[in-house]
Order: C-alpha cells, then sequence, then structure tokens
C-alpha cells in the first residue's frame, strides 16, 4: 500500500513510537517519516528497531533507535529525555507497545495478568508522563494510544488485555481534559484484526482460528498495518488539532457487527 502523503506534513517534528520495531508500530515510524518528520522507534529488542531505522533510511526518512522496557519507569523517563535532548524537542507519542495472548480467566495467573497489566497500561502511562514532561513546557504535543475496541465491549479471553485498554482509554480521557489548555493533545486508535506476524501468533495461530477471525469483521478481510498508520497519521498531524479525548476505530465494522441474530434475507 502506497502511503497518502501531504508534502512536508510532518517536517521538522520528532515523533517517539514505541513498539517500533514491527507491525503497526513499525508502519507508523515509516508513516511519520515518509511526511518529513524525524521518528525515533523504542522497544526491547534492538535488531528489529534497526531494521526499522533501515526500512525508513532506504526511503530517505530520518530514523533512530532507542533500546527500553516500557515497564521501566526510569528507563523510560531516561530514554525520552535522550530522545528529546538529541533532537532538541517532542511532538508526537504513540504508544503501540503491546502484550497480549488468548486464556480463558479461569486460567489466568497473576503472573499472566500482571504482564498484561505493566506493559499495556503501566507502560503507557510510564511513556505518557514522560513525553509531557517535554510536550507541556513547549505547549504543543500529540499522544496516540493503540488499543482495542473490546476495552468497551469486553471480549472472552482477553481480560487482562481488556481491563488494560479500558485503563488506557480512561487514561487518555482523563489528560486529554488536563492538558488540552495546555496545548497537548491525546487520542486512541482502536485497530481491529490486522495483518501482522505478532497478532496472527497471539490471536489467530491456526487456520481455524483464522477463519474464524475473519468472518467477524463485515469488511471480509483484515487491516493492513498501512491502513492503521494513515489513521494514526490523521490524530497526531494538524488535521486533527481540534480532536482531543477521542477514539478512532479502524476495525472494518467489526464490533459493530456482532450479530447475535441472522437473517437469510438480511443476508446476516
Amino acid at each position: 500500500m502506497t502511503y497518502h502523503v501531504q508534502p512536508d506534513e510532518f517536517s521538522g517534528r520528532v515523533a517517539l513510537v514505541t513498539g517500533g520495531g514491527s507491525g503497526i508500530g513499525r508502519a507508523v515510524a515509516r508513516r511519520w517519516a515518509a511526511g518529513g518528520g524525524q521518528v525515533t522507534v523504542l522497544g526491547r529488542r534492538e535488531d528489529a528497531l534497526l531494521g526499522t531505522v533501515e526500512l525508513i533510511e532506504a526511503a530517505g526518512g530520518k530514523a533512530d533507535a532507542v533500546s527500553c522496557d516500557v515497564r521501566d519507569a526510569a528507563a523510560v523517563d531516561a530514554a525520552v529525555d535522550e530522545v528529546a535532548a538529541r533532537h532538541g524537542r517532542l511532538d508526537a507519542l504513540v504508544n503501540n507497545a503491546a502484550g497480549n495472548f488468548v486464556l480463558p480467566g479461569e486460567h489466568l495467573s497473576p503472573n499472566g495478568w500482571k504482564a498484561v497489566i505493566d506493559i499495556v497500561l503501566n507502560g503507557t502511562f510510564h511513556c505518557t508522563r514522560a513525553a509531557a514532561r517535554h510536550m507541556l513546557p513547549q505547549g504543543s504535543g500529540a499522544i496516540l494510544n493503540v488499543i482495542a475496541s473490546y476495552a468497551w465491549h469486553g471480549h472472552p479471553g482477553t481480560v487482562h488485555s481488556a481491563a488494560a485498554k479500558a485503563g488506557v482509554l480512561a487514561m487518555t480521557r482523563t489528560l486529554a481534559v488536563e492538558w488540552a489548555p495546555r496545548g497537548v493533545r491525546l487520542n486512541c486508535i482502536a485497530p481491529g484484526p490486522t495483518e501482522t506476524e505478532g497478532a496472527a501468533a497471539a490471536l489467530w495461530p491456526t487456520p481455524a482460528a483464522r477463519e474464524r477471525v475473519l468472518g467477524s469483521v463485515p469488511a471480509a478481510r483484515f487491516a493492513t498495518p498501512e491502513e492503521v498508520a494513515e489513521s494514526a497519521a490523521f490524530l497526531i498531524g494538524d488535521r486533527a488539532a481540534y480532536v482531543t479525548g477521542d477514539v478512532l476505530v479502524v476495525d472494518g465494522g467489526q464490533w459493530l457487527g456482532k450479530s447475535v441474530y441472522t437473517s437469510e434475507e438480511s443476508g446476516a
């Protein structure tokens, strides 16, 4: 898919994308760089991050990487400070780092619960807080948190992830109100099933599971990471300058199409 880039859309601006070594995070980083912005990708796997950097630089973009575990608040503070010092500012943060697996709630261990909460909820807060220490003094910034629609409708087998992402949604809306007078916007994006290696391994690991998931999407296909990245670019760019505290669902109608009753006449 070709990115729909406006000339110099992000020129002179700096973005930080967590979980930027693969999947949606990599696509968002590439989209920002394609718009002329400087992007730093953050994650634990340095080799994957450098792979993103190489792709961006090969396309003529500007990118670098910083290794960090988002669960470690002190390490996050140091990493974000390093990015801001290196580039002189921080204009956008995309909290994409996540952990997930499908398991019935009664079989979920305390460690399994904690692992997902620490990455998704605590990690998002750590990165948001660290970025705000630079954005609020400069009077501008956009923060985008990647969640999922089951944050508000729930889904069997995802109690840990749904709870974490619901917390991220509440955090986003609370801070959107607190920080709007100071020029910092916060929004969420909720992608549906997206064609990435990580999602496939965690959420539809077998051909039968893949078909079940695909059958739940009215658009009858998975999203591409690039499609999600386009929506992300809108929310962290100037076109969404008056949008804060909201959620953009990018799921091909999946959460709306959860039919209980069907009929042959409707084709449902």
